[in-house]
């Protein structure tokens, strides 16, 4: 369907829902980026070093490596916009606890809270609109979701700097989830009821996700996707000020700006496989593009600018990745009751590779320069294609019952109609 029937039907497409669904997303995502830029103002108030800042910033990967199955049978178990309401009730309280917190214990706690409810989110959200939009506009509402986390993170870095005490970015942040609770709760249809799954089945199901080819290839795929993009960004700020003599605030202008460009990435995915691009060609040549591309970023080959213009350019291919594996996913669930478990899978892939890229990246930039963060990149690239062209998504239409006419089926005869017996004039 194209993308003026989208437009055209938004009662049956429940588009208020699907704004609140990615509100969500994006006020979560701006929990979960909203450290880096408080920072500085972390380190005057309660006096935390940069290595307390990193474990703050980065327990929602840990968590997100950890958790990302056990939040979709959780998701399975109690229901997507329960699932989703409790993650932003979690964030927000996570977030006001850390906003009244005068030492790094209770800020970690909070955070801990916040990434919870992250998880939650992360995993209910696709469910959710997966389940409200109307047939043959899935691919493009799930493009809209994987918006949610650069959306979150440029909110983040462009909002950062102007309350000047981060208190009160805790406070808007912790206002603005408890608003999106009622929000999601005048507008988001429920669930359909159904019986409440034991634990003893969803263990069952779990493993039959874990066991799918498909979804554990997507979910390799999400991770080195993570791992390349978060290698770049987590770094890029610095590899601006030192190469080129940026201030810091125009390095981070910089960096929003990338996020704006990824962003556009996601949108133009969903556009394309509406259009019937393939997910293995749409994957594959993203990561082509971020993988020759990354030379010339980490590698003093070019001028100011046009290393500047490739930095852009990576950060709008990549967002078609998140949108063609998102999407994705019920087609990858081995049945549509798995999809929070299929989502939960590429979720724990994506915090997998956030948490692994800097690190690798780091430390290969310690012991052996850029260059290093080059063949990273690269090489991440590389691997990607090949998993991305053996995920064999069905880009199908969904099946239809098989009909006598079809090759291979039998024709069953009807059971001959009872004749009524004759009557003598």
């Amino acid at each position: 369907m194209a993308a003026t029937g989208c437009a055209a039907s938004p009662q049956g497409s429940h588009w208020p829902a699907v704004g609140v669904v990615l509100g969500a997303g994006i006020v979560t995502a701006f929990h979960a980026g909203k450290v880096a830029i408080a920072t500085p103002m972390l380190q005057r108030d309660p006096g935390i070093d940069l290595a307390a800042a990193g474990w703050l910033a980065g327990i929602f990967a840990i968590l997100g490596c950890l958790g990302g199955i056990p939040a979709g049978s959780l998701v399975g178990r109690a229901g997507d916009r329960r699932s989703l309401t409790a993650g932003l009730a979690l964030t927000a309280l996570g977030a006001a606890i850390g906003a009244t917190a005068s030492g790094y214990g209770l800020l970690l706690v909070s955070r801990i809270l916040e990434g919870a409810g992250f998880l939650l989110i992360t995993v209910a959200g696709p469910a959710i609109l997966n389940r409200i939009a109307r047939p043959g506009q899935q691919d493009i509402v799930l493009a809209l979701w994987s918006c949610f986390m650069p959306a979150g993170l440029a909110l983040a870095m462009f909002t950062g700097p102007l309350p000047g005490d981060w208190r009160l970015l805790w406070w808007g942040g912790a206002g603005l989830g408890a608003a999106l609770i009622l929000a999601a709760r005048a507008v988001i249809p429920p669930a359909p009821p159904r019986a409440r799954p034991s634990w003893r089945p969803m263990l069952s199901d779990a493993r039959q996700v874990v066991g799918s080819r498909k979804t554990r290839l997507a979910a390799g795929c999400f991770a080195l996707y993570s791992l390349m993009f978060f290698a770049m960004f987590s770094f890029l700020p610095v590899l601006l000020m030192t190469r080129m003599g940026l201030s810091h605030s125009a390095a981070g202008w910089l960096s929003a700006l990338a996020m704006i460009m990824n962003i556009i990435g996601n949108l133009t995915a969903g556009w394309l496989l509406m259009r019937g691009i393939r997910r293995a060609a749409l994957l594959s040549g993203a990561c082509l593009i971020m993988g020759l591309s990354s030379p010339g970023i980490f590698l003093p080959v070019f001028d100011d600018i046009p290393t500047v213009l490739l930095c852009l350019l990576f950060a709008g291919v990549a967002g078609l990745i998140p949108a063609a594996l998102i999407s994705a996913g019920p087609a990858l669930a081995p049945s549509a009751s798995l999809m929070p478990l299929g989502i939960g899978l590429l979720m724990q892939g994506s915090n997998l590779g956030q948490l692994a890229g800097p690190v690798a990246v780091g430390s290969a930039v310690e012991a052996w320069g850029w260059p290093a963060a080059a063949g990273i990149v690269a090489g991440s690239a590389l691997i990607a294609i090949l998993i991305a062209r053996r995920i064999g998504v069905d880009d199908s239409p969904p099946a239809r019952p098989a009909m006598p006419s079809d090759p291979g089926v039998r024709r069953q005869r009807s059971p001959p109609t009872p004749r009524s017996p004759r009557t003598r004039s």
